[in-house]
């Protein structure tokens, strides 16, 4: 069986293996503030993952001739650009979501993830490895976002991307919406058990303890 490509695996880590929400706890706090439903999710993830993508491509375009003194100051520049694009792109075709979305999106300048990964990779790769690196940890961003977005939907209003699939008891059918998965905690609990969830299948991905117990009756002596 042959080995991945290097641009296969730089690709496809960041969905599981590397998820930058799930293992590195990068840019929780988009993605616990906009997933009250699955299309601001869906949305706000097609934006960071455009805005990182564009900006990992410049940035590793110009990478030679950005002094260090200077570099992050660059590298923030760009990605508000990019951001201002985005942002008005989306109050022209997607007002309503762009609203509900408020300041998250401009929040994506600052955001750990796409600055995390301009400074670490893109600023010292070629283009094309680049881009794909922030293409994988765009789609592993995006991928929790659309899971915490489904959940907190659908469990939340019986709804997925507005249309009605359970139908609602004071409709005359059996399903009561659970009013806590539109709250802010929700997505907490959700996150958590998803990382749970997967540090469980793939237990490499756990923190080793910072402290261990003293063996029964070590010391007793």
């Amino acid at each position: 069986m042959t080995a991945p490509s290097p641009l296969w695996s730089t690709l496809t880590d960041p969905l599981v293996r590397q998820n930058p929400i799930m293992l590195q706890i990068l840019g929780i706090c988009s993605a616990l503030a906009v997933t009250t439903s699955l299309a601001t999710a869906l949305t706000m993830a097609a934006s960071l993952t455009a805005v990182l993508v564009l900006s990992a491509g410049i940035i590793s375009l110009i990478r030679r001739h950005i002094p260090d003194s200077i570099r992050l100051i660059v590298q923030i520049v760009i990605v508000a650009s990019l951001v201002i694009v985005i942002d008005q792109l989306l109050q022209a075709y997607l007002f309503e979501i762009s609203r509900k979305l408020s300041v998250f999106v401009s929040l994506i300048t600052t955001n750990c993830l796409v600055l995390g990964r301009t400074e670490s990779y893109a600023r010292l790769n070629p283009p094309l490895p680049s881009m794909l690196d922030a293409l994988g940890n765009g789609l592993g961003y995006s991928l929790v976002l659309a899971v915490l977005g489904g959940l907190r939907e659908l469990f939340g209003a019986g709804k997925l991307l507005g249309w009605q699939v359970l139908p609602l008891a004071d409709q005359g059918g059996w399903f009561t919406p659970l009013n806590l998965m539109l709250l802010a905690p929700s997505a907490f609990f959700l996150l958590g058990g998803l990382v749970w969830a997967l540090r469980t299948i793939r237990p490499e991905q756990a923190e080793p303890a910072e402290f261990t117990p003293p063996a029964l009756g070590e010391g007793a002596e």
